[in-house]
């Protein structure tokens, strides 16, 4: 590895891409320590702290924790990702859209196009339901986190956050055009693997002060060291499909004849189906903390942290959306009409409509074993931290609490800060990027970080 990163910072271009990534990320941290004008900053902090688990807590992790801070990054790139999900899901119900994305290179140009506009539009209208929010928002001792509310505050407010976001767009375009890649994506790594270090020193602090055990820690330790490892299998892993290609004789030179594969990813469908899932799973909780209704309050309570229903309706929600996500933005209808049209076949499978529901009845066995892995991971925190609060299921619930082990209804007690969401994301760009970097590396005939996937040349 270390000759790896010796090669990288040996070929010029690649050393100022990378070295042009590293700088950019500096200026979005940089951004992430530069305040919103206008907020009381002791009583912000007192309101987030309450607000962990919930959406607004969800959404503060893809702003790398600058929205808890009210920084002038607090909205981060989740607007961009908001605004290229509408998109794509209008891709599928709007002609217009459609024609664009079978347009090539220009097509994708202009659907970039929109979502910046529609980037915009979404900051415009969540920085005015900031302002007023926080206009509004008071402490439990009664101190405003706006001292001096008004239209100035709230212009400079709307200004400030929605020229904050187009600029952290503009640093992930860049990236991705003059650095390593995956600019977008390694903005949201920036943001969470800066709170790690600290995450882990509190871990280990808890060492001196008692609250942490020294087996836990080395349970943990293990436990995390499986997990990544388990992640960065299934991520990797794919259903190769036959395919051959049928000879054809144009003059005298001779075309196809040759065999490849299909590859299906086991994860085609990444973190966005979490993403989903979270966003409507925290929303009963977001309500009830606006409407102080009995009833509201009552149902809210069962989609806490550890609660069955909670648990239940997050997995189920998980399941469905990683099935939709992926009707979405694979059709095996298309696949088979491209392996037709260019003479290509699944051995033993008719070409056209069997061969489309060949691919779908694969594709549909794949992404469950995908969205159980999603399930798993994403569940693995609230087992952790909460455990599963069988107690509360009628009837058969207190029985289940008296005689389940511990460790399954009252969770281990640790302060498991890396969330699936966020080990799913910092795994997936982390490998992403080493792929990217190991094809600059063997495209100038280096050595890549993994030596079995090296492409070998002829030898004379």
């Amino acid at each position: 590895m270390f000759e790896s990163i010796r090669n990288i910072f040996s070929i010029p271009e690649l050393r100022k891409r990378v070295i042009f990534t590293l700088l950019l990320l500096a200026v979005y941290r940089i951004g992430g320590v530069i305040p919103n004008p206008g907020l009381s900053a002791s009583a912000l902090a007192e309101f987030w702290q309450s607000q962990k688990g919930g959406l607004l807590g969800f959404i503060d992790l893809f702003s790398g924790r600058n929205m808890s801070r009210m920084t002038i990054f607090a909205l981060g790139i989740m607007p961009y990702i908001s605004s290229s999900i509408i998109l794509q899901l209008l891709t599928v119900v709007w002609p217009y859209l459609e024609r664009l994305s079978k347009e090539g290179d220009l097509g994708r140009k202009k659907i970039t196009q929109y979502t910046r506009y529609g980037t915009i539009v979404i900051c415009l209208i969540q920085a005015f339901g900031i302002a007023i929010f926080l206009q509004n928002l008071r402490t439990p001792a009664g101190a405003p986190v706006v001292p001096n509310p008004g239209w100035g505050f709230m212009i400079l407010t709307i200004l400030t956050l929605t020229t904050g976001t187009v600029f952290v767009m503009w640093l992930g375009e860049q990236i991705s055009e003059r650095g390593t890649g995956n600019g977008i994506s390694l903005i949201i790594f920036a943001g969470i693997v800066v709170g790690f270090p600290s995450g882990l020193n509190g871990l280990i602090g808890g060492l001196k002060t008692g609250a942490m055990d020294p087996l836990k820690l080395i349970f943990l330790g293990a436990l995390m060291t499986a997990v990544v490892a388990f992640i960065v299998f299934v991520e990797r892993g794919q259903r190769r499909i036959p395919v051959s290609y049928a000879k054809r004789v144009i003059g005298r030179k001779v075309y196809g004849g040759q065999s490849t594969h299909l590859p299906l990813r086991v994860n085609t469908g990444g973190v966005i189906p979490i993403i989903f899932a979270a966003s409507v799973i925290t929303i009963p909780q977001t309500i009830a903390t606006l409407i102080k209704v009995p009833v509201v309050q009552t149902i809210a309570a069962q989609f806490g942290m550890g609660m069955p229903l909670y648990n239940l309706v997050y997995i189920a929600a998980i399941i469905f959306f990683t099935y939709f996500y992926i009707s979405i933005i694979f059709n095996p209808v298309d696949v088979a009409d491209n392996l037709r049209k260019y003479g290509g076949f699944i051995p033993g499978i008719r070409p056209g409509k069997t061969t489309s529901d060949h691919i779908d009845d694969v594709l549909s066995r794949i992404t469950l074993a995908g969205a159980i892995y999603l399930a798993a991971v994403a569940i693995l925190p609230e087992f952790l931290i909460t455990g599963f609060r069988f107690q509360a299921l009628p009837g058969i619930g207190p029985w289940l609490d008296a005689h389940l082990p511990k460790f399954l209804t009252q969770g281990l007690g640790i302060q498991f800060m890396f969330g699936g969401t966020s080990i799913l994301i910092v795994v997936g760009v982390a490998m992403d990027t080493m792929q990217q970097i190991e094809a600059q590396l063997v495209m100038r005939h280096y050595d890549g970080f993994m030596r079995r996937s090296r492409i070998r040349g002829r030898r004379g």
